[in-house]
């Protein structure tokens, strides 16, 4: 059995545990990274969430993964080569550091823009943020044993809240701002 669901109040710490993660990153793979942004439910302030910093690096392209792969190894990242999803590439933290997941995708990728837009559209709206919230927390009572169906029962809520980000992104010009580092 996998670790239990676990959703947590957000926290602050949240940000400065994202910065030094990202510069350490920023440091090791140079301009190989593109971008370096704070992902997933950590990444919006008032958001509960499973304690788990999620981080984006976009790269000019996915092969060779060794262009990037030592980088974070030598960080104690652990590249995950068995993840199913081949529009990224993934690497978890390594044992006894800070509970990470890192998501490399290409810089323009779908993967990337969308990662960017529901952060940033839930950062401008809280009452997105405090729905989401309580969706999680209602499917973390249910599921907390079965975490594939915690994150099946979760996909709907998500990309109901991307159609409404879609429309927000065409009436507001969205685009990505500046790299997180």
């Amino acid at each position: 059995m996998s670790d239990p669901i676990i959703v947590v109040p957000y926290d602050a710490a949240w940000v400065n545990e994202f910065q030094e993660i990202g510069l350490r990153l920023r440091e090791a793979l140079g301009e190989t990274a593109l971008r370096i942004d704070h992902i997933g439910s950590t990444s919006v302030r008032g958001l509960a969430a499973k304690p788990v910093i999620d981080i984006q690096v976009s790269v000019r392209s996915l092969e060779p993964v060794d262009l990037y792969r030592n980088g974070f190894e030598q960080l104690g990242y652990t590249f995950r080569a068995d993840n199913p999803e081949l529009t990224k590439r993934y690497f978890r933290e390594g044992a006894g550091m800070r509970r990470t997941h890192i998501h490399v995708r290409e810089a323009g990728s779908f993967g990337e823009q969308f990662a960017l837009l529901f952060r940033d559209y839930l950062r401008a709206h809280q009452d997105e943020a405090d729905g989401y919230a309580n969706v999680k927390m209602n499917l973390m009572a249910q599921f907390a044993q079965d975490r594939q169906r915690y994150v099946d029962e979760k996909d709907p809520y998500i990309w109901a809240i991307m159609r409404r980000a879609s429309d927000w992104s065409q009436r507001m010009g969205w685009k990505p701002g500046a790299s997180d580092l």
